[in-house]
């Protein structure tokens, strides 16, 4: 296979980066360079070709104008001419794309054959390759690394950074991000935010075109790291006790990190002053009239803050430092009970949070992005509102006077170490990649079909997840999908993790929503039929108005909300069903109320859950209703396995889910998880025998 990386910001080079050197030098030239590392140590990869612009420039040294440049044994950099000489920010990029495009196709026609796919990174690649990919039929891969609404949204409030400008800027941003939504053949996202969140604010959003794939990150060196001399010496200047436990934060000072709102947090708040100092890594910076406008904006604000709260020896601002120091910045507040914050309005994924993870540091990290999955899966650090300064102060003084949660948090950390790998990236990437570029044939509609739950369910046990897998090669009639409460990338990372790849089917979201696995084996498409079914009496804002101050109901966070889903924390009142339906009856409004595991709570369309969705799948693909076995463990499923005839309930069961009423044809399974599901297929099996299906 040969990939070609198309990325045209920063200046990008094979080693040695100038990061920070400019405003677009930054995190995605890391995270294409360290991906394209991991690729080529696969055997299977013949070829990576990295494309970027060639530019003249007066700011440094290098030279970005040279044609090409060897990576490493299997991958080059092509640097190709444009019209203009100069280096050009990404606000500038557009002008010169009809011109790349010419060099582009001047440069194919060189090759011996086209690339087998094309990855695009940032928006204007993402216009090239779109143009590319349609001239030549080469599919193409979309990578963000952020998306031009998103920060739209940061600076709808500000002021400062919102000039005309700067929105004709982001407008045409959006229009190459629009393009790059709609031809894609797939998209690749840092994190749930991304995909379910930032993404949905397009007009051509799909879903099934985007999997989450956590970049990996190089944190050997982070886990070893100690302070050092320079360091020490960096930070001593600027603190009249040096000693005391830091809040450390590493960003470039563009307005989306939000740095301004952590000085607010820090000055207004005089126990956190007493607590602890701040430290504030932002850049590299000789004069301040010598930087990019945003960057030097960004920077004087700090200072003007640093100054009005007259936070002198309790702050350090450093103008420069060395990639070496990095490490030992983590360190050096490690060692004193620090921890690493990060307010940024949003963060795409935030690999400074794996690097003082991996440190020893807890996290205070912006609910908005990467960081839910981060702190999820490693339990970590908090999520804070990045717009509430005095919840950033709060969250940090607690957590710095409570040394066990501390100690517990910074021992967690050490999980993203072996969480965040490149290696598994690449693996992923690349099963991706191959399943795109070779052509599949459409999967006959199977003769009968499982669907069960996940969590607790299909999950729980990796013996039985590899007894899941060796069972269900030996039954090539047996259709196989899931219906689970989560959101349809959260099922899918689930079910990656657990090694469980590519069900045809997914119902997710409780039942509101879903998708059909693509014949490539890749992509998914969306029952849009179901969508417009269910969404008939839905009146979700009204619904959630009623409910905004009910005794016992707490909103779960943004990301788990869903368009036909409303999701809460419950005090755990057995009454709580009845009370919720009994308000919003008297509302005038209705809604299907599911209660589970004790603690969770979720608010349907009266047209939607688990069991009706489950119905329309089988008319759907004409499936008997005696070929249909569905599993389940808990409350959510409990509507699916009432309305079908082979439905089993495996022995790890909860909510007192056998003694519900029309639960007496359910096979209760002596074995746990997915083990408990076989054993029930079986038992159905036997009783129907259908052919090939039998086991």
């Amino acid at each position: 296979m040969h990939i070609v990386h198309v990325a045209l910001q920063g200046c990008l080079r094979g080693g040695d980066i100038e990061y920070g050197i400019t405003a677009d030098t930054g995190g995605h030239i890391r995270y294409l360079l360290e991906l394209v590392e991991a690729s080529a140590q696969d055997p299977l990869i013949e070829r990576i070709t990295l494309v970027t612009r060639a530019f003249d420039c007066d700011f440094s040294s290098v030279d970005y104008s040279r044609p090409s440049e060897v990576v490493g044994p299997k991958i080059t950099l092509i640097r190709l001419p444009t019209e203009r000489p100069g280096y050009l920010t990404k606000e500038q990029l557009w002008q010169e794309l009809p011109a790349f495009v010419a060099a582009f196709e001047r440069w194919l026609a060189t090759l011996p054959a086209l690339p087998d796919v094309l990855h695009a990174h940032y928006a204007d690649a993402g216009e090239v390759a779109a143009e590319i990919g349609s001239r030549h039929a080469i599919p193409f891969v979309f990578t963000a690394h952020s998306l031009g609404r998103s920060k739209l949204k940061c600076l709808a409030g500000d002021s400062l950074g919102f000039d005309v400008e700067t929105q004709r800027a982001l407008q045409r941003r959006i229009a190459f991000e629009e393009r790059a939504i709609r031809e894609a053949a797939l998209i690749i996202a840092s994190s749930r935010d991304e995909a379910e969140v930032q993404y949905a604010d397009y007009l051509h959003y799909d879903a099934g075109r985007i999997r989450v794939i956590a970049p990996g990150s190089h944190l050997a060196d982070f886990t070893e790291a100690t302070s050092t001399p320079a360091v020490e010496a960096m930070l001593r200047q600027f603190l009249a006790d040096p000693d005391k436990p830091a809040l450390l934060a590493i960003a470039r000072p563009v307005t989306r990190k939000n740095l301004a709102a952590l000085v607010r947090a820090f000055g207004e708040s005089e126990a956190l002053r007493r607590q602890a100092n701040l430290v504030i890594v932002a850049g590299v910076r000789e004069r301040l009239d010598a930087l990019e406008p945003e960057l030097a904006v960004n920077l004087c604000e700090l200072l003007k803050l640093i100054d009005d709260y007259d936070l002198y020896g309790q702050v350090a601002y450093p103008k420069h430092h060395a990639p070496e120091d990095i490490p030992a910045l983590y360190a050096w507040a490690r060692e004193r009970g620090g921890v690493f914050v990060n307010p940024a309005l949003n963060e795409p994924f935030g690999l400074t949070l794996l690097e003082a993870s991996a440190a020893g540091l807890p996290l205070i990290a912006t609910d908005s992005g990467g960081p839910n999955d981060i702190v999820e899966q490693c339990g970590n650090g908090i999520l804070i509102n990045p717009r509430h300064s005095d919840e950033i102060a709060q969250q940090a003084l607690a957590l710095l006077q409570d040394r066990s949660r501390w100690r517990r948090m910074a021992d967690n950390g050490h999980r993203a170490v072996m969480a965040f790998d490149w290696r598994r990236h690449a693996q992923r990437y690349h099963d991706l990649l191959a399943r795109l570029c070779r052509s599949a044939p459409s999967a006959p509609l199977p003769q009968a079909l499982l669907i069960c739950d996940i969590d607790n369910t299909l999950t729980g046990s990796p013996a039985g997840i590899r007894a899941f897998n060796a069972w269900y090669q030996a039954q090539p009639q047996l259709g196989f999908g899931v219906a689970t409460g989560r959101s349809f990338h959260s099922a899918l990372s689930i079910l990656e993790q657990a090694g469980i790849h590519y069900p045809q089917l997914i119902i997710s979201s409780v039942g509101s929503e879903i998708h059909y696995l693509d014949a490539n084996g890749v992509t998914y498409r969306q029952d849009r039929g179901w969508s417009e079914w269910i969404d008939r009496r839905w009146q979700q804002e009204a619904i959630q108005q009623a409910l905004r101050d009910f005794p016992g109901l707490t909103p779960q966070g943004t990301l788990e909300q869903r368009r036909h889903k409303l999701s809460y924390f419950s005090d755990g009142d057995p009454g709580l069903v009845t009370r919720v339906h009994a308000h919003l009856r008297k509302q005038g409004l209705a809604g299907t109320v599911i209660h589970s595991h004790g603690r969770y709570v979720d608010i349907l369309p009266v047209d939607a859950s688990k069991g009706l969705a489950v119905e329309h799948v089988r008319k759907r693909l004409r499936i008997d209703r005696e070929a249909l076995y569905v599993a389940g463990d808990s409350g959510n499923d409990l509507d699916m396995l009432r309305s079908v005839p082979c439905s089993i309930v495996v022995a790890n069961h909860s909510d007192g889910l056998l003694e519900a009423p029309g639960m007496t044809h359910v096979y209760a399974a002596s074995a746990a998880h997915a083990l408990g599901i076989i054993e029930g297929v079986k038992h159905f099996q036997r009783r129907q025998p259908t052919g090939d299906l039998a086991s």
